[in-house]
């Protein structure tokens, strides 16, 4: 069944966990205002009446599993949501290790003297944070052979109180590994 929507009613995405109101329509697009604020374009046909506001007239014609899951997706906790807000509020302090981002020129320098002066920075990049109660860093080191990501891994082992992974692969690629200071250790 296709719903004809006009400004101001609220809809439920078909296949996301989105419900908002409608603030535009261009054509087929319609422009949905979500519960956190921000516009989201969709097809008329990707949208469906907000359960709580579809009268019984138009719930015939919705199939009951659409609004099984929708009732169902409503009423899970989106915990994954509120920590995905939480870390946006407060951005990653990011290091670059690349050897070009750290020297002007690393000619005449040996793998050796490079390697030091990327651990070097490392170091003191851990120290600033901690000192400055900084929670989050993102060291990119880039992909390589490895080299760099194995000495950092090994440099971070010795730390108490962090805890590190990979960093966010939509943002940073394999490249980049994220610490977190843990609250007792700041």
């Amino acid at each position: 069944m296709r719903f004809t929507f006009k400004m101001n009613d609220s809809v439920q995405a078909l296949d996301d966990d989105f419900e908002g109101v409608i603030v535009a329509k261009d054509g087929d697009m319609v422009d949905v205002e979500g519960i956190d604020g921000f516009v989201v374009r969709f097809r008329e046909s990707e949208l469906i009446p907000a359960i709580s506001t579809i009268d019984a007239h138009k719930l015939s014609s919705v199939s009951p599993a659409v609004i099984t899951e929708k009732e169902a997706a409503s009423k899970r906790p989106n915990f994954v949501q509120a920590s995905k807000k939480k870390k946006k509020q407060i951005p990653p302090m990011e290091v670059d290790l690349h050897i070009g981002k750290l020297v002007r020129s690393p000619q005449g320098m040996s793998n050796y003297e490079i390697l030091n002066l990327q651990l070097d920075t490392a170091k003191r990049q851990l120290e600033f944070a901690k000192n400055k109660r900084i929670q989050r860093i993102v060291f990119i080191h880039g992909v390589g052979e490895g080299v760099l990501k194995e000495e950092l891994n090994y440099l971070l082992r010795r730390y108490e109180n962090l805890k590190f992974f990979d960093a966010d692969y939509q943002k940073y690629g394999v490249g980049a590994t994220e610490v977190y200071f843990l609250q007792k250790g700041l």
